[in-house]
C-alpha cells in the first residue's frame, strides 16, 4: 500500500545555520491517525510546514497522496487540509462564507451539500449565519477545521487543534476525527495533551531536537516501555524492605503499610509471582493489591529527556 505521506533524507537548515530537521524519514499510511510528539521547538510545525508547502525543505524528498509536493504541487497541495496553531481568518465573514471560500481556493466548484454536512458535523450548522468575530474561542478553532475540510482533503493536519479549548469541546473534537478516519481520511496531529495521542492514535512518532527519535504502534510501544506497578496494602505495617527483597525493585511507603514493586510488563508473570511468593514464605500478609500502568506522558517524557 503507497503511503499517503512519504518523507525521505528531509533536512531544513535556515539562513543563520540553524539546522531545525536532520535526515527525517517518515512514511504515514491511509487511514490511520499519527500523532506526532515533542516539546516546543522540537520542529513539529516545520515538518508539517514543508509537506504542505507552506516553507521550502533544503534537502530530501517529500510525498503527499503519491504527489511531489514540489514537481506536483498543486495535486498534492489539493490533497491536503491543515489546521493550523494560530485562530487566523476574517473576522467579518460569516461562518458559511467563510468556508465556502475555502473551498473555491482550491479550485473546486460549489457544493454547498459538502459545505452543510462540514457544519453539522462540527456542531456549526446554527452559527452558519454569524459573524466569526462573534463566536468563542472554540467555534473559531472548529470554523478552522472546517475550512480545512472545505475541500474534500485526503490528508487532514491538525496542529495543537485542541489548544485553549475546554475540555468537552476537546472530547467532541476526538469523536470528530474518529469519524473523519472512518470515512478514510489520514490524520496527522501534533499535540500537547498527551492524553489525546493515548486516546486516538494508532501510531506515535516523537521527535527531539529536528531528529525522529521514534515511530511505533502506540499499544506496542506501552507495552515495550511502559512500567507497571504492583502496590500491596499490607496488614501490619514495616519499617523497611525485608532484607530477602532488597534485591527487588520494591520499596516501601512512608507509612510502611504499602508495599510498591515496579515490574516490566513483558514479564509481568514471573516477577508479581516471585514476589508473593517470597511474601507467603516470610509470612507477610497483605489485605488488598492493585496494579497500575504507565501513562504514554510518562513514556514520553522519559524518551525525551533520555
Amino acid at each position: 500500500m503507497q503511503p499517503d505521506i512519504s518523507v525521505k533524507h528531509l533536512n531544513k537548515v535556515y539562513a543563520d545555520g540553524f539546522q531545525a530537521l536532520k535526515d527525517i524519514n517518515l512514511d504515514i499510511t491511509p487511514g490511520e491517525i499519527f500523532a506526532l510528539l515533542g516539546p516546543n521547538g522540537a520542529g513539529k510545525t516545520t515538518l508539517i510546514s514543508i509537506i504542505c508547502g507552506i516553507v521550502n525543505k533544503s534537502s530530501g524528498d517529500v510525498q503527499a497522496a503519491g504527489y511531489d509536493i514540489v514537481r506536483d504541487y498543486r495535486k498534492a497541495r489539493e490533497s491536503i487540509g491543515l489546521v493550523p496553531q494560530e485562530l487566523n481568518t476574517d473576522a467579518f465573514e460569516t461562518v458559511w462564507d467563510a468556508v465556502s471560500f475555502s473551498r473555491g481556493l482550491f479550485g473546486k466548484a460549489p457544493k454547498p451539500a459538502h459545505i452543510e454536512k462540514v457544519l453539522k458535523d462540527l456542531s456549526l450548522w446554527d452559527k452558519r449565519n454569524n459573524r466569526i468575530m462573534s463566536l468563542s474561542g472554540g467555534m473559531k478553532r472548529r470554523v478552522m477545521i472546517a475550512k480545512a475540510l472545505s475541500h474534500e482533503p485526503r490528508i487532514l493536519f491538525l496542529d495543537e487543534p485542541t489548544a485553549g479549548v475546554d475540555v468537552e469541546l476537546r472530547r467532541d473534537m476526538w469523536e470528530m476525527v474518529r469519524k473523519l478516519r472512518e470515512n478514510g481520511v489520514t490524520i496527522i496531529l501534533t499535540t500537547h495533551y498527551i492524553e489525546e495521542a493515548e486516546e486516538m492514535a494508532d501510531r506515535i512518532g516523537v521527535i527531539r531536537q529536528g531528529e525522529i527519535i521514534l515511530v511505533e504502534d502506540k499499544d506496542r510501544l506501552m507495552s515495550k516501555l511502559g512500567k507497571k506497578e504492583l502496590r500491596l496494602q499490607l496488614q501490619h505495617p514495616l519499617e523497611k524492605v525485608p532484607g530477602e527483597l532488597v534485591l527487588e525493585p520494591v520499596e516501601l511507603s512512608e507509612d510502611g503499610y504499602e508495599l510498591i514493586y515496579t515490574f516490566d510488563s513483558q514479564q509481568e508473570q514471573a516477577g508479581v509471582a516471585r514476589l508473593l511468593r517470597l511474601l507467603g514464605d516470610m509470612g507477610i500478609d497483605y489485605r488488598d493489591l492493585r496494579t497500575r500502568e504507565s501513562s504514554l506522558e510518562e513514556i514520553f517524557v522519559g524518551l525525551v529527556h533520555e
